[in-house]
């Protein structure tokens, strides 16, 4: 697994693009909360996996691409 991603990575796990977007959005909006105000910007739109994974459930993968 990666270790960021960005909407198009998500759109190719089978998520349809609103969708991916608004798991992108979300985990955006979280990294915020924790501190990262990097995140804070619209034309970010790669954020780590592990934001994602506490949105949704990722397969663990053995090898890090």
């Amino acid at each position: 697994m990666k270790a960021m991603m960005n909407f198009q990575d998500l759109c190719d796990l089978g998520y349809p693009e609103g969708q991916a977007r608004r798991i992108i959005r979300l985990a955006k909006q979280e990294l915020v909360k924790e501190g990262f105000a990097f995140y804070n910007g619209k034309r970010v739109g790669l954020v780590p996996t592990t934001a994602i994974t506490k949105i949704i459930a990722l397969p663990q993968s053995e090898d890090d691409n």
